[in-house]
């Protein structure tokens, strides 16, 4: 089992006095199988490593590293994935050709 890094703050608008949630996917260097893809990846964090970035340790860098290519797969899907009026679990079935 693994996770995505990733941080988040609430921010007050000074204007409205709203609290609004604001995220980010932290991203590092992609492994030999997402660089075929793309020039980044989420930082992808084992299950004991969960505590420690949820901690307030300030430098939790060493976990910020491309996940092991081995431990992942990966597979053809279609277009409908980037839009998000296709809200279906289906947009993730495997295509042809397959990697």
């Amino acid at each position: 089992m693994c996770g995505r890094a990733g941080i988040w703050e609430t921010w007050r608008n000074p204007e409205t006095d709203e609290d609004i949630r604001t995220f980010c996917v932290v991203t590092c260097t992609p492994n030999e199988m997402m660089a075929a893809i793309h020039d980044r990846m989420p930082v992808i964090l084992y299950r004991e490593d969960y505590e420690r970035w949820l901690s307030i340790e300030p430098d939790p860098f060493d976990l910020m590293k491309p996940f092991p290519a081995e431990l992942m797969m990966m597979w053809r899907i279609g277009r409908k994935v980037g839009s998000p009026k296709n809200d279906t679990a289906d947009i993730l079935d495997p295509i042809e050709p397959a990697f």
